[in-house]
């Protein structure tokens, strides 16, 4: 039987083409594939799991690093691709979510159901940190081939400093699944990678 909130084959193999490339490292199609992994887990509790599942496909399908507006062209492009094919309402939804990637951070005004989506999916995308420290390390090494023409000093001082600000805040995950799962684990990658960053 289908999924309830699964999207047709033909759409999924041309977002999948929108993930391919040498230049992508980390946000390759593996990257959505995880996060359909944990959506599976936690799908039972969302309000709009077929939203969820739209953001978890399309998040990264423009991904650009030297770019700044890369989280807005996806959502975008979500808008085009997935217009007719998903009900208006989510959507909607779903670019909300691809949106709040850019800060990664709860959008402010939203009802609670959607605050309890949006905050279990920026989760997942950050579950990455939360890994087995192979699977981080994997990670780490991905982001630096897609920023491979930046200097090696330039990038460990700026990779070191968007890893702290992370680790700045009070709390990495936002849900009670997100915080029980990754929080701890991700905090030992974050301290053990900065002070790989920083060490001369």
């Amino acid at each position: 039987m289908a999924e309830p909130f699964a999207l047709p084959e033909g759409l999924l193999a041309e977002i999948r083409s929108l993930h391919e490339g040498a230049d992508r490292g980390y946000h390759a199609w593996s990257h959505p594939l995880a996060l359909l992994g944990l959506l599976d887990e936690v799908a039972g509790d969302l309000d709009d799991p077929l939203a969820v599942r739209c953001a978890i496909l399309l998040h990264d399908a423009i991904y650009e690093p030297r770019r700044a507006d890369n989280e807005t062209r996806s959502a975008e492009l979500a808008r085009r691709m997935l217009d007719g094919v998903v009900p208006e309402v989510s959507l909607a939804r779903a670019i909300r979510l691809i949106e709040a990637t850019q800060r990664h951070a709860i959008l402010d005004d939203l009802p609670a159901d959607e605050r309890g989506d949006m905050g279990v999916f920026l989760d997942m995308d950050l579950s990455i940190l939360g890994a087995a420290p192979e699977a981080f390390d994997a990670y780490e090494a991905g982001v630096r081939h897609e920023y491979r023409e930046v200097p090696e000093a330039l990038f460990r001082q700026g990779r070191a400093a968007i890893l702290e600000r992370f680790l700045e805040r009070e709390a990495l995950y936002f849900s009670p699944w997100g915080r029980a799962r990754f929080e701890g684990p991700a905090r030992a990658n974050l301290r053990r990678s900065i002070a790989a960053l920083r060490a001369d």
